[in-house]
């Protein structure tokens, strides 16, 4: 491979994909870190600020006026995300957040009863996850310690599948697992996990936090009984914004574990009546009502994405982490870097993971040549070129910026400590 600037100006120009007119970013800087936050698109923030002219204008009457009324947004929104998680429209709602949503599914899906009173989890997954899955043993009267299984990694960093399923013992009632890794960047065959788990009698739902927007899906296809996510990573809904789930067409008709005012068919909800007659699709795990502001600039971004589609931006995704670990191991061969994402596209997520034993000053000296990257206790180093506003030159210099720092030994005028938020 050419290793040249040319080369990636070359690869930029041959590209098909490119929104990087559509976001904020600045001129002199490199921007990395959107497996963590997304950039503001120029639509998100047009989105935004019509819903606050809708406030200006209609005030209450803005929850059934306007372009956009506020009472039937989550299930909009919902029907605009279905195609990125390959999932029918009255499947999915945006609603909640990363933990809540998964507080809502667990405590509908998790029934412990007989010898079937277990969670099967992993040793890898988010710490949110893992304290959410803890407290919903607890409230069930178990012991964590005994009652939420963690599959161990034979690496410390990615799963094996066959771990996965040899640990689907006749003691789980309850399987949750990430779609994709957020250390090393592995992506889960959800499809392959889903049918093992329904050979046992058991159902199972994923985190797609690290991999909604990067990654293409088929949750209805796949059969996946419940999935959640939050909107404000690769698909750039803003700080907090609210989440995301999907609840299979199979299980439509039960009462939601943590029943709210949302969770109410729409033409019942204001009868005002004491006994809840739940909405009879994804609608039904709503709970208190909906973060209007939270969700505006979600409207704008998925518009970008239905726009471009997901397979063009997972096929330019593919390409750019691909050139990015072809460059790291020519170019910081012998620097003391360990690259962590496996090296088979099909597993391969939307970042890199590199580890390093200097890795929160190096990403310090990053920052100091403006390149944002994402810190990750104790010693992990995130990079992640985003399809849509991210190229192949941002990507080239980010390794010569990192061959710098390192030869140069930058990174030792920093503190090889993280800061408050990582």
């Amino acid at each position: 491979m050419d290793f040249t600037r040319e080369y990636a100006i070359g690869l930029d120009t041959g590209s098909d994909l490119s929104y990087r007119e559509e976001f904020y970013i600045k001129e002199d800087g490199i921007y990395l870190d959107g497996n963590s936050l997304g950039l503001l698109s120029k639509r998100a923030e047009k989105s935004l600020l019509d819903l606050l002219d809708s406030w200006k204008h209609h005030a209450i009457d803005g929850w059934t006026e306007g372009d956009n009324p506020w009472f039937y947004l989550s299930e909009k929104l919902g029907k605009e995300l279905a195609p990125i998680v390959g999932a029918n429209p009255r499947e999915v709602i945006v609603s909640g957040s990363t933990t809540v949503n998964l507080h809502q599914l667990v405590s509908t899906f998790y029934k412990p009863e007989g010898k079937r009173t277990k969670i099967l989890a992993d040793e890898l997954n988010f710490p949110s996850d893992i304290y959410a899955l803890q407290s919903q043993v607890k409230l069930k009267g178990y012991d964590p310690d005994d009652h939420l299984v963690q599959v161990k990694s034979a690496d410390g960093h990615t799963l094996r599948e066959e771990d996965i399923v040899a640990a689907m013992t006749d003691e789980i009632a309850l399987i949750v697992l990430p779609g994709v890794l957020y250390r090393s960047g592995q992506v889960l065959d959800m499809e392959y996990l889903t049918a093992e788990a329904h050979k046992r009698g058991i159902e199972i739902g994923f985190d797609l936090c690290h991999s909604v927007g990067s990654v293409p899906h088929s949750l209805s296809d796949w059969d996946v009984d419940f999935a959640f996510w939050c909107n404000y990573k690769h698909l750039n809904g803003g700080p907090g914004s609210t989440g995301g789930l999907f609840v299979n067409k199979r299980h439509f008709g039960q009462v939601p574990g943590l029943a709210g005012w949302f969770s109410s068919r729409k033409d019942k909800q204001f009868d005002m009546e004491h006994v809840l007659t739940a909405a009879e699709d994804a609608g039904a795990y709503q709970i208190g009502t909906p973060n209007i502001f939270s969700m505006a600039p979600i409207i704008g971004s998925l518009s970008i994405f239905n726009e471009a589609g997901l397979e063009r931006i997972r096929e330019k995704s593919l390409k750019l982490t691909g050139y990015m670990i072809e460059l790291i191991q020519h170019e910081l061969d012998g620097h003391g870097f360990i690259l962590r994402n496996p090296l088979d596209e099909k597993k391969r997520g939307g970042h890199i993971y590199l580890e390093h034993q200097e890795a929160a000053r190096i990403c310090k000296a990053l920052k100091a040549e403006g390149v944002i990257p994402d810190f990750r206790a104790p010693n992990g180093i995130r990079l992640a070129p985003v399809a849509l506003y991210n190229t192949f030159e941002d990507v080239w210099k980010t390794v010569q910026i990192l061959k710098g720092i390192m030869e140069e030994e930058k990174y030792k005028q920093f503190e090889n400590k993280r800061g408050v938020v990582a």
